[in-house]
């Protein structure tokens, strides 16, 4: 039964049963050592009866019903939802599986909130306020706030998340009681993580591109050492999926040819198929055999030559030539 396993190894039978497509995209999102601890497990399952796969397959499906349910109404009106549809005691099984990682939450209702409504509210905050919220707000919501805040403001905030450590929660508790008023005390009892590189890398790359240029060129004005940090993670040569045909085929005029065969060495399946999907049936031919000559390569090597491409692809999009689709609703005109 799947109340005799434990967390992780529900994960391990989860992932296999999802297959490999959806479980690389459920890794992404996991650090390395839930990855490492993940993979382990996984290799040490050597038989899941029809029987277990289904129970935590519904399992899963119940716990994110209630994640959707609490996002929608707070815990009460979850715990109302499914004790309707599951049983009391089903209803209590989930709701307490729940309430730990949902103490570890701040914002909870701050997350709830519409952001243009979000907006208005922290337009008189301080930026350590503003920059603090954005850090425990999903990147796409943050990347509203951001815009909407006043050009001069802009790089500022975006700065104060990147170099953002951790935070008290003492301080956390303050800013809920003066934002949500209405929200109870769900600060953590130890140190939050919040903000760094990748907090703002998230929100600038879902950031309207009026908005990305500004803070990019305030932030290499200010401080050009952390603006060069964030753009080494702001297009990753595994992006070059999101350019269009005509956006690679630019690329592929300015790259140098060993680079690129260097590059696609490490390169996923999908990116490989991007670019040669652009190529001519001749230049294609070409770049595989050249690839298929070089046998076993460096990994520093590689990173390197996908880095070349990458500061290529950034010099066009500065340039105007090509456009990153970076989310959100940016229609693009030809």
């Amino acid at each position: 039964m799947a109340q005799t396993l434990n967390g992780i190894k529900k994960a391990a039978i989860l992932m296999i049963a999802l297959g490999p497509e959806h479980s690389a995209r459920v890794v992404q999102h996991l650090s390395e050592a839930e990855i490492e601890q993940l993979t382990l497990e996984m290799a040490n399952v050597r038989k899941i009866t029809p029987e277990q796969r289904d129970e935590v397959i519904d399992e899963f499906h119940q716990m994110c019903l209630a994640q959707d349910y609490i996002a929608q109404g707070g815990i009460e009106y979850a715990r109302e939802v499914l004790e309707r549809a599951l049983g009391e005691q089903k209803a209590f099984e989930i709701i307490t599986k729940l309430s730990s990682s949902l103490k570890m939450r701040p914002f909870d209702l701050v997350r709830r909130t519409d952001p243009k409504q979000l907006s208005s509210f922290i337009q008189g905050e301080h930026p350590q306020t503003i920059a603090l919220i954005m850090t425990h707000l999903p990147a796409d919501k943050a990347a509203i706030l951001l815009s909407s805040l006043p050009v001069e403001r802009q790089s500022d905030v975006a700065k104060r998340i990147a170099l953002m450590g951790r935070t008290s929660p003492e301080v956390l508790k303050e800013i809920e009681k003066v934002l949500e008023r209405k929200i109870s005390s769900l600060a953590p009892t130890d140190y939050t993580s919040s903000g760094g590189i990748q907090s703002v890398v998230d929100i600038l790359n879902r950031a309207d591109p009026g908005t990305l240029k500004v803070v990019m060129d305030a932030l290499e004005m200010d401080d050009p050492d952390l603006a060069e940090q964030i753009k080494r993670q702001m297009f990753v040569f595994e992006d070059i999926v999101m350019l269009d045909d005509r956006g690679v085929q630019l690329v592929l005029r300015e790259v140098d040819a060993k680079d690129l065969a260097l590059a696609l060495k490490g390169a996923n399946a999908e990116v490989t198929q991007k670019v040669l999907a652009n190529m001519s049936a001749r230049a294609s031919q070409m770049l595989r055999e050249d690839m298929e000559f070089m046998g076993p390569v460096r990994l520093r090597d590689v990173e390197e030559a996908q880095q070349r491409i990458v500061k290529v692809i950034r010099k066009l999009e500065e340039s105007g030539a090509i456009v990153i689709s970076r989310g959100g609703s940016d229609e693009i005109i030809y």
